[in-house]
């Protein structure tokens, strides 16, 4: 990968495609105005010459006006923000892709599971570092909706969790309330996490 960007910045390939390459380890994204196709066919051609290939399940031409990619966990692209006025519009922001989210719920769906006999100070604990972690690292851009929707799903997996335990009929929705969750039992609420300037950019 350094071979590959010393040879875009010393080619002249930014001004030429009018791009800039985003890199994290062996991951890249090509941001390009207008010349997006021209820099995937030079790209995929260096590539070659350096012995590398390119994932092509994980490849893709995207106008990101109008549609979301993914990289790093983060979906990017138009976005719809949360708010409460009347008045919706769209933006360019960052936030938890669909794959992260799901992640996340199958990591807390594998604590929460009937055979986990831990005391429960320790089940929350495991709990909620997993869940500050994930939050920690999603925190920049727009992860309202996406901390929402994991709040809900943690609520009903405690809730579970917790009715089997204390062998409560049904699924311990009255007896295991919000505040019981988050407040009694310590359980980490996303939403209510205090949150850095959110980036946007037009």
């Amino acid at each position: 990968m350094n071979r590959f960007l010393k040879h875009w910045r010393l080619s002249g390939r930014g001004e030429a495609f009018r791009a800039h390459v985003v890199a994290y380890a062996d991951d890249f994204v090509i941001l390009s105005r207008g010349h997006a196709a021209e820099a995937l066919a030079w790209t995929k051609a260096v590539m070659a010459k350096l012995g590398l290939t390119i994932n092509e399940s994980k490849t893709s031409l995207k106008n990101a006006r109008r549609e979301r990619f993914t990289f790093l966990g983060f979906s990017f692209g138009p976005h719809h923000p949360y708010n409460p006025s009347p008045r919706m519009y769209l933006y360019m922001s960052a936030s938890p892709s669909k794959k992260s989210v799901q992640r996340l719920k199958a990591k807390v769906g594998e604590l929460l599971v009937p055979s986990n006999t831990d005391p429960w100070p320790e089940v929350r604990d495991d709990l909620n570092r997993t869940l500050r972690g994930w939050s920690n690292y999603f925190n920049l851009g727009s992860p309202v909706a996406a901390f929402r929707s994991v709040d809900h799903y943690v609520r009903e997996r405690v809730q579970a969790f917790l009715a089997r335990r204390h062998k409560v009929a049904g699924r311990g929705t009255r007896r295991f309330t919000w505040d019981v969750i988050h407040q009694d039992r310590g359980v980490l609420c996303l939403e209510r996490l205090p949150r850095s300037a959110p980036l946007w950019a037009s």
